[in-house]
């Protein structure tokens, strides 16, 4: 069969139901074989609209995000999307057109080095350079993106090769004898692990976003729940543990509660589960957690004591070391008693720093205010992706995510322009789960296009644009840290969104009163398909606590 074909019989031997992209010319073969495939195909408006639309699809499943692109500015357009899905360890696989092989290395028309430039954010690349190659490529990818420590895989290629015809045979399995990534753990650090812990009077569990990715929120529930053990979960990490939990600290970091953060700073022991120790949640790095000692469970070796060294490390898989950690806890009958004065402690800074706002005393609507009526109106039951910004932190802090995955952001590499696109993603894995998208007015105009995916596809996401005219997360730095010297943050009241959403063929709204929201928002949610509401909040209103900029977690502001 022809190779472009095969690819499609790879993609559905991995499972795949839906794939995001864009055609051209050097992928125009692959495109041909959509035709007969069977595969449901949505085309983006942008190809880091399908990159991010891919990276939705994984974190909202588990499974690996698939996104297709041409060369030259198709291929570099998803550059973004593999950073973002590297630095957030996201299972997905990009397969991109390349020129003839003969026109490689001749600057031919829209060539591009897509391999070199992908090196530094990808997890690995391939390029083809023999069509009978394709199957087993296009399944090592898989198998590379979705084990051991997940993260995007490109293949490459070339138009003259796909449209060669191939034997076909099925690969059944994939052994690649120089990738065996370590899950088990050693039973050894993990029994060191328990005595610490049993031994700890302010123990701390510090869950990040590798428990999302490996499944393992039951596991970490029942680590917690073998006793009385406080937990914290990162930005990435949010839902692992759930929120609405009387252990639940809230989340941890540069706007964390003080709550969490303060546990973290006056901690005896940190057991670190599926977390990278990131500089957005250690702030100063040489005053982060100065009393601790550390267990780190991860299954990236090059993670551990990399930014903090471990006490105990512990190399593998959150899902199969949790449980192993929890039962050996268990089977040391530890004294709860002795967490008494910690939890008097903690309780203590609860009721002192709550999360808190100055609400408003008229009709106009603050930030926080929507994100609780969002969570009011939704019951906590949506699945919420977010852009980057303020809005960002406040959909961190004041929607309770009860379960893992229902919580799709930009962490690591922070892109603005992520929310709209994945949550077609989410979506598309979760046809029948309500998808919502916060946004703001800055960071929803980096992929507005993908309304029109919106529409044509009929997917029925709710869009939440809390705006305040500014760029907001940089007008609070220059706010607070550059003398109010505001410096290209207006951002007006340009677009219209209510016009924009109609003009795209989804539903347009307005919302300025507080005291009608939370039935504002369920009218919203319940208008079939796609929704685009602009929500005026308050102009300057501040993400806080935060901590500043090389100051630590102690010393939190607002």
């Amino acid at each position: 069969m022809r190779a472009v074909d095969a690819v499609m019989e790879c993609l559905k031997a991995e499972g795949v139901d839906v794939v995001f992209g864009y055609p051209g010319g050097a992928n125009l073969p692959t495109y041909d074989a959509f035709v007969d495939a069977g595969i449901q195909h949505i085309l983006v408006r942008h190809e880091a609209g399908g990159g991010h639309a891919a990276e939705g699809y994984a974190k909202a499943s588990g499974r690996v995000g698939v996104v297709f692109a041409t060369s030259g500015p198709g291929a570099t357009n998803i550059i973004t999307p593999l950073a973002d899905a590297m630095m957030d360890s996201t299972p997905m696989v990009a397969i991109t057109g390349q020129v003839r092989t003969e026109l490689i290395g001749t600057d031919g028309f829209q060539e591009a080095d897509i391999f070199g430039m992908t090196m530094p954010v990808v997890k690995h690349s391939m390029v083809i350079r023999d069509p009978a190659d394709i199957p087993r490529t296009i399944h090592e990818a898989f198998h590379i993106a979705r084990t051991g420590r997940p993260g995007p895989v490109l293949v490459d290629m070339p138009v003259d090769l796909t449209r060669a015809d191939i034997d076909y045979q099925p690969v059944a399995d994939v052994h690649l004898p120089g990738y065996q990534p370590t899950t088990r753990g050693n039973r050894k650090q993990v029994r060191l692990a328990a005595k610490a812990l049993a031994n700890a009077r302010r123990p701390v569990l510090y869950v990040g976003g590798g428990a999302v990715l490996a499944d393992a929120g039951a596991e970490v529930t029942e680590l917690a729940t073998s006793d009385n053990l406080p937990v914290t979960c990162t930005l990435m990490g949010l839902g692992a543990f759930p929120a609405p939990h009387p252990q639940w600290l809230g989340m941890l970091g540069m706007h964390g509660t003080r709550t969490a953060n303060y546990a973290i700073d006056e901690a005896d022991l940190i057991v670190a589960i599926g977390a990278r120790f990131d500089d957005r949640v250690t702030a100063k790095l040489s005053e982060f957690a100065p009393h601790a000692k550390f267990v780190h469970i991860d299954i990236d070796p090059a993670e551990i004591s990399k930014n903090v060294p471990a006490h105990i490390p512990i190399v593998g898989d959150c899902k199969t070391i949790v449980p192993a950690l929890a039962a050996e806890y268990r089977s040391l009958s530890p004294d709860s008693s002795r967490l008494n004065a910690w939890w008097e402690r903690i309780r203590g800074w609860q009721e002192q720093y709550p999360l808190r706002y100055q609400d408003t005393e008229d009709t106009e609507i603050k930030p926080q205010r929507a994100i609780e009526a969002l969570y009011e109106a939704t019951g906590g039951n949506a699945i919420i992706s977010s852009d980057v910004g303020q809005h960002q932190m406040w959909a961190a802090q004041f929607y309770h995510y009860p379960a893992p995955r229902r919580w799709i952001n930009s962490g690591g590499l922070g892109t603005m322009g992520f929310g709209l696109p994945a949550a077609i993603g989410a979506q598309m894995a979760n046809p029948g789960v309500l998808t919502c998208v916060v946004s703001g007015d800055g960071s929803i105009q980096m992929n507005a296009q993908e309304f029109a995916t919106c529409a044509q596809y009929e997917i029925p996401i709710k869009v939440f644009i809390l705006n305040n005219g500014y760029l907001g997360m940089v007008r609070q730095w220059q706010e607070l840290f550059w003398d109010r010297r505001y410096s290209h943050v207006d951002m007006g009241q340009f677009p219209d969104f209510v016009k924009l959403a109609e003009a795209y063929g989804c539903t347009g709204m307005r919302f300025t009163d507080k005291t009608s929201l939370v039935d504002d928002i369920k009218r919203a949610i319940d208008t079939p398909g796609p929704v685009v509401v602009d929500v005026r909040v308050t102009r300057e209103e501040n993400t806080y606590p935060m901590i500043g900029p090389g100051a630590a977690a102690r010393d939190m502001v607002g």
